[in-house]
């Protein structure tokens, strides 16, 4: 009997998991399920810009894909995941805070805050960075709130 009880959790949990998984993937700013464009997320952090990743020195971390420059980055990452990934699901952060919008990123536009990383739309003469900068307390608690609403 003890057996089958520990049977049906392990089931259980693992279908709970998978549906994690599912919308993570579903409400994250991913290609091909990669996330960041393939940029390397430990990059922003360490080498202090955007860095692309190789497909060979890759990771899932609850189905999303992170590519990583260097085998040093990927162990960082898997050492703290929630610390390296982008904050909303690696949408444009501007965007999130001021209209709760998902909207594109150009991955070599980004700011680390308080140990977080903030990627931002930045085309056609339109460098949403620069609007963040001036209310980002304020914009940060929208987009925190914004990002609650849409990630269930």
């Amino acid at each position: 009997m003890k057996k089958l009880v520990l049977l049906l959790l392990i089931l259980v949990s693992g279908s709970s998991f998978a549906q994690n998984d599912a919308k993570r993937v579903s409400q994250y700013n991913l290609e091909n399920k990669i996330g960041i464009q393939g940029y390397d997320p430990v990059g922003y952090f360490n080498q202090g810009k955007a860095v692309k990743g190789k497909k060979e020195i890759s990771t899932s971390y609850q189905g999303v894909t992170y590519n990583f420059s260097s085998a040093e980055n990927k162990n960082a990452f898997l050492k703290n995941p929630s610390k390296y990934e982008p904050q909303y699901g690696g949408w444009c952060a501007y965007a999130m805070g001021s209209a709760g919008k998902k909207v594109e990123i150009n991955p070599e536009t980004f700011k680390i805050s308080d140990g977080k990383l903030y990627l931002f739309y930045n085309a056609y003469f339109n460098n949403t960075l620069k609007s963040w900068n001036p209310d980002e307390a304020e914009l940060k608690v929208k987009a925190d709130n914004n990002w609650k609403k849409i990630y269930k």
